[in-house]
């Protein structure tokens, strides 16, 4: 596969499989960014901390850590909360993706950026190729499921994202991942090829 850098966005609804269809990637040979982990560095900002400290008192913090579950509670309940922190961290984790984008188009390469709110963050901006990690809503919600989250958890951070259609639509590619490994590893394996002939 040629060394010229390809960035590749991961889209996808709640348990579709878009960790697993990332390691697939990245056993191709692909680098991956995770941005949740990036998201998680952002809420952990001296500034950040402060501010969410300001607006729902100390007790959102945890041996000075954010508490991201209460977090959740506050934002999955409320959509003037959700607002209220999406331009707070929103911008920050555009800024650090973009900065980890940047890094990746001077070393050459694939590089996968799974994301959640890729779309949201408006971070697709610099991928240039989206992948839509598809599955069944059954399967998602036995894959939820073994996280420990109700089925009420699960639809109500679906509610928090973009609409899975308006996702598919924006993207380049589809895995279906309701099925085998072996499927899906095909799949991944394809667009790989057609990568490496952009």
């Amino acid at each position: 596969m040629t060394r010229r850098s390809k960035v590749v966005g991961l889209l996808g609804g709640i348990g579709s499989g878009k960790s697993a269809v990332a390691s697939l990637f990245e056993k191709r040979g692909a680098r991956t960014v995770d941005a949740d982990k990036v998201a998680h560095g952002v809420l952990e900002e001296p500034s950040v901390r402060r501010t969410l400290a300001s607006w729902w008192g100390p007790g959102i913090l945890r041996r000075g850590r954010v508490d991201r579950a209460g977090v959740a509670r506050r934002v999955f309940g409320s959509a003037a909360e959700a607002a209220r922190l999406e331009a707070l961290v929103h911008p920050r984790i555009r800024r650090a993706l973009k900065s980890e984008i940047s890094r990746a188009r001077r070393r050459g390469g694939v590089l996968i950026v799974e994301a959640a709110l890729l779309l949201e963050t408006g971070s697709d901006a610099g991928c240039d190729v989206l992948v839509f990690v598809d599955a069944p809503a059954a399967v998602r919600r036995r894959r939820v499921a073994a996280r420990g989250w109700t089925v009420g958890e699960w639809r109500r951070r679906e509610r928090a994202q973009w609409p899975l259609g308006r996702k598919r639509i924006k993207a380049d590619y589809v895995i279906n991942n309701g099925g085998s490994k072996a499927a899906t590893r095909k799949q991944v394996d394809s667009i790989l090829q057609e990568i490496a002939r952009l």
